[in-house]
């Protein structure tokens, strides 16, 4: 919806007010007087940034009209993405050993403000498509679809997975998400046009970004509680343990569209996802109170295999469409990673609250991982044969 808004209006104008709102979030977050405050403060920084981050990609898609600029522009912007996820852990466990939890959130005031102020300074608008509308009814179905099988996912942690909450909520979930499918087939003006997916590489994209985010950030989660649960270290040590993972990415993003640029997005696309396999897979050694130095290179090949795969995915789906739909463009993309992200962290965390064992359920969210990825690469691959034959058809007798 707020790609579709930025379409409408103008993609600066809502990432501007996408940015505004996470910064005052920010700012209701430190000054919670309780969790349910707390929680709901969250909530509305997440509404900021879903509105914010398919409107700066917007931004980016219209500032770089060709596809190597644009590819390394995205590069560019993925290793900025990156460089916050590296210093976020170190940073967040520094604050909160050092003065407490509210300072996490606090420092986002001046970060928020410094961006506002480049935005309004530097960004250029975008043309407007004023007959795009705002598709409410779409908007809640998806909340509710995700939010439905979101919740029974992790309740089927501690209630198992033929319990009757969580078998309902998977079915209302499946059931909520028919009927968005339809409600958008049908709509004047839906948030998430249908006919977007007949484009095959647009296709293979949002659903590689789906797997890709499930695997990793699930990954990522699991991580977070062997390292502080079952080894005791504290956030802090637990930012610097993900410092090698999260910082080989930020000079990868950089290279990854160069590399495209010369052997195509797809196959750097299954490299990378294949390299992030086998990193997921060599992890399946780990053991309770481990040698941190016997799983260090395995995460580095999962953040490397990241690393490569976002710029070149993120550029392949901006060029599959027309730019007047590049908000809506880069809203589905944030979704789908967004949707995986929450799928792997609910799926992985059931996994390890379910077994009786927490190493038992981290193997386990291991192998799914390593599916998974494998199953990007084979689907990035088939986008590349995509490619070719497109290619041969469209090619002078």
């Amino acid at each position: 919806t707020a790609g579709a808004l930025g379409d409408r209006i103008g993609a600066k104008r809502v990432f501007i007010g996408g940015f505004a709102v996470f910064t005052i979030a920010s700012l209701g977050c430190a000054l919670a007087p309780d969790l349910g405050i707390l929680i709901a403060a969250r909530a509305v920084q997440g509404i900021g940034a879903a509105i914010l981050v398919p409107n700066s990609l917007a931004l980016l898609n219209h500032a770089y009209r060709q596809p190597a600029e644009r590819g390394r522009a995205v590069g560019f912007w993925a290793a900025g993405a990156s460089l916050a996820l590296t210093a976020g852990p170190l940073v967040g466990g520094a604050l909160i050993a050092l003065t407490g939890w509210r300072a996490t959130f606090l420092v986002n005031l001046p970060i928020g403000l410094f961006g506002l102020f480049l935005a309004w300074r530097y960004a250029s608008e975008t043309p407007r498509a004023e007959n795009r509308e705002v598709d409410l009814p779409g908007q809640a179905g998806a909340i509710l679809s995700l939010g439905l099988a979101a919740a029974a996912i992790i309740e089927a942690g501690t209630l198992g997975w033929t319990n009757l909450f969580v078998v309902g909520g998977l079915a209302a979930a499946i059931l909520v998400g028919a009927l968005f499918v339809m409600r958008e087939r049908h709509a004047a003006q839906p948030m998430l046009p249908l006919n977007l997916f007949s484009e095959r590489m647009f296709s293979l994209a949002a659903l590689i970004g789906v797997l890709v985010n499930a695997a990793f950030y699930g990954l990522i989660f699991v991580l977070s509680l062997y390292f502080q649960r079952l080894n005791g270290w504290s956030p802090f040590i637990t930012g610097l343990a993900f410092l090698p993972m999260m910082g080989i990415v930020l000079p990868v993003n950089i290279i990854a569209p160069r590399v495209s640029e010369r052997i195509g997005a797809p196959i750097v696309i299954a490299i990378g996802a294949a390299v992030a396999a086998i990193g997921a897979f060599a992890l399946l050694i780990i053991a309770r109170g481990m040698s941190y130095w016997a799983i260090c290179a395995q995460l580095v090949a999962l953040g490397g295999g990241l690393g490569l795969v976002v710029p070149p995915l993120t550029s392949m789906l901006l060029g599959s469409v027309d730019k007047t739909y590049s908000g809506v463009a880069s809203g589905v993309l944030n979704s789908a990673r967004q949707t995986g992200s929450v799928i792997g962290v609910a799926l992985f965390g059931a996994f390890v609250s379910e077994q009786g064992d927490f190493m038992s359920g981290m193997h386990i969210a291991l192998m799914v991982s390593g599916g998974l990825l494998i199953v990007s690469t084979v689907l990035a691959l088939w986008g590349r044969k995509a490619v070719a034959t497109a290619k041969m058809q469209h090619s002078p007798a």
